[in-house]
């Protein structure tokens, strides 16, 4: 691409993304017409998206500092980056350590070119182009070579992805063979987009399949997310609504969601 070129004549801005949907609701401009209409439409349904989306990215802040501080990680694979934001992964790693080490991937075309130009702010940080679906294209990118040490602990941070995967990509499988690459004392971050309401789900998901082109998973129940750490040794406080996940009570109550949560929590390799 050439740096001149616009990103619109190298994307479809017509077909929202879920990374640009996402942008949105936190405040951000990386984004068009048609994703803000999809997040006016979804928000029809499900009026606490918008705090969802926040408390997501507070979990993620949180399981970082957490890992960087108390258990020393200093290698971070933040898959399914999404777009640029305030208090970027590698931001917040390298707050607590210099030598911290973060790889974003993604495979949104608009995600690569903002993140090459703003988080490749220096030599321990990369963006790379790879899917989720393909957990050893991932593994064994040039680029991860490069940066991280495999026998030493990553934290693989698969926030707010698993819910743009297809029940018939299987999931839990794709977290157990990245789980399984990793070294023991290593962790998997996940949140899941969830709801106990049969009819949230079919409608939300219906709406982002509709949306997107398909490029959307499934509204989950919380029992399906259970089995994504299956082998792993949870850490306290358990899988959760993340918005409670190891939360500061000094930061005043948590903003809470009604229609659907994000549920996750923080496993460690064995």
């Amino acid at each position: 691409m050439n740096r001149h070129t616009p990103l619109s004549h190298i994307i479809d801005v017509t077909r929202p993304s879920v990374a640009r949907m996402h942008n949105y609701y936190l405040g951000g401009k990386d984004n068009y017409p048609a994703d803000r209409q999809a997040c006016e439409r979804l928000l029809e349904h499900a009026p606490s998206t918008q705090i969802l989306a926040v408390n997501n990215r507070r979990f993620l802040q949180r399981v970082i500092r957490f890992l960087a501080q108390e258990r020393g990680v200093r290698q971070f694979l933040d898959i399914g980056a999404g777009l640029p934001t305030r208090d970027n992964a590698h931001e917040m790693a390298q707050r607590y350590s210099a030598e911290a080490r973060v790889i974003y991937v993604d495979n949104d075309p608009m995600v690569l070119a903002y993140g090459r130009a703003l988080l490749e702010e220096n030599a321990n940080t990369a963006v790379i182009q790879a899917d989720l679906r393909h957990p050893d294209a991932i593994l064994d990118h040039p680029r991860l070579a490069e940066l991280f040490d495999l026998n030493e602990p990553v934290a693989a941070l698969c926030i707010s992805v698993l819910h743009c995967i297809h029940d018939d990509d299987a999931p839990a499988d794709l977290l157990r063979r990245i789980s399984s690459r990793l070294c023991s004392g290593s962790y998997l971050a996940v949140s899941q987009l969830v709801s106990e309401d049969a009819t949230v789900r079919r409608v939300i998901t219906g709406l982002m399949r509709d949306s997107t082109a398909g490029k959307w998973g499934a509204v989950r129940r919380p029992k399906d997310v259970d089995g994504f750490f299956a082998g792993l040794d949870l850490l306290e406080p358990g899988l959760v609504d993340v918005s409670a996940w190891r939360a500061d009570p000094r930061l005043g109550p948590r903003p809470r969601t009604q229609e659907w949560v994000e549920y996750g929590g923080v496993g460690r390799v064995r």
